[in-house]
């Protein structure tokens, strides 16, 4: 082997990782440097351990992982995913491409369609992008996957909400929570709890996560029978109830009308539009985690910059995590699908009331419904 590539045995593979010691992390006052060896190590513990103990069981719910999968590949199992390549490390001033075309002028990008080259055991999924062009994704079946990204410089993963066998119809509804200027973690973690309370009185159940960086995400398991626009306009209607329930809490679109408050980010559920996966490490100084959670613990839960590269395997391990078994807080997430009827009677109520779509974001077709697209202090007012 060359001597600047290292091997990493996960579940039977041997998986080749280039450069092992180029710092993707660099040290700060709380953590270590974090070497590309170091991120393939860290994704091939959490692709293998949080798993359920005994017999492996395949999912309750259609299309879910089996019951003995790590953390990391239950959050991507079968999943469309993107992924976000830092090949050059994370610093202070680097740029990531939003935009595709603008690739050769950043730093990071995102990485849509399996990359050429890929090895024989990483599965593709054909999804259609809201233009209507489609493209081949990586699908993680197996943990030897994330680890191989993380050779190609994959920091985060980005999922779709569906599967590969029915990628027209999602089966997550994803919350995010984003604090918005004026406020911190502990607001998002304040209206996480509302969250909670308010789900669990429609008969849902959500499972939470520190997002990596300074918000809180909440994802349910919902049947895959709606349609994007669907699971779209139920976050809307939840965004909009959680806010007659608690303060400090918005769905405004536009920055310039939200404030002090918890933007519940409900575009995070149109076609295309992706989150971060459970157990993705964040482009952020110390590399932090975006770690799944007990609702015990984000109750009492001050700093998430606790949860990190180096911190997060001890939690899967056994004799660790919340309850001292090694098992993902997320174990039981493919269990029950609920159902969005409660949520979407919500929309509906609202539109009878005058409140219906928001805008999409803005490369995002026009849709059937949707409110003018353009920023309230530039649109122009009507002529008296």
């Amino acid at each position: 082997m060359a001597n600047d590539a290292a091997e990493i045995e996960v579940a039977g593979r041997a998986v080749r990782v280039s450069s092992p010691d180029r710092v993707i992390f660099e040290a700060t006052d709380r953590t270590p440097a974090v070497t590309k060896l170091d991120v393939a190590r860290y994704y091939a513990a959490v692709a293998t351990l949080g798993g359920r103990p005994g017999e492996s069981r395949p999912a309750a719910v259609a299309g879910g992982a089996p019951s003995d999968v790590g953390g990391l590949l239950r959050a991507l199992w079968h999943r469309p995913t993107t992924l976000e390549r830092w090949p050059r490390g994370v610093r202070e001033g680097m740029v990531l491409a939003t935009r595709q075309g603008h690739e050769r002028d950043a730093d990071a990008f995102y990485q849509k369609r399996v990359p050429s080259g890929a090895p024989g055991y990483v599965e593709t999924a054909t999804i259609a992008f809201p233009s209507g062009r489609t493209a081949d994704e990586i699908a993680p079946t197996e943990p030897a996957v994330p680890v191989w990204a993380a050779h190609m410089g994959t920091i985060v993963f980005h999922p779709w909400p569906v599967r590969r066998g029915e990628v027209e119809h999602p089966d997550e509804l994803r919350i995010d929570l984003d604090p918005q200027p004026g406020t911190d973690f502990a607001d998002a973690r304040r209206v996480a709890m509302v969250a909670r309370d308010l789900l669990e009185e429609v008969g849902i159940r959500g499972f939470p996560k520190t997002s990596g960086n300074r918000g809180i995400h909440v994802f349910v398991r919902i049947e895959p029978r709606w349609t994007f626009t669907d699971v779209r306009h139920a976050a809307i209607a939840f965004g909009r109830e959680l806010g007659r329930r608690t303060d400090g809490v918005t769905t405004a679109w536009w920055k310039e009308e939200r404030g002090e408050a918890i933007f519940v980010d409900y575009n995070q559920n149109a076609r295309d539009r992706t989150i971060a996966s459970a157990y993705s490490i964040r482009p952020k100084p110390g590399a932090p985690v975006s770690t799944p959670l007990t609702w015990d613990e984000v109750a009492e839960l001050d700093d998430p910059r606790r949860f990190h590269v180096g911190t997060v395997p001890a939690r899967l391990e056994p004799g660790g995590g919340p309850h001292g078994d090694g098992v993902d807080p997320w174990a039981e997430i493919d269990d029950v699908a609920h159902s969005l009827e409660p949520l979407l009677a919500w929309y509906q109520r609202d539109e009878e009331e005058g409140l219906g779509d928001l805008p999409y974001p803005p490369e995002h077709p026009k849709m059937a419904g949707e409110p003018r697209r353009v920023q309230p202090s530039r649109a122009r007012k009507p002529a008296e």
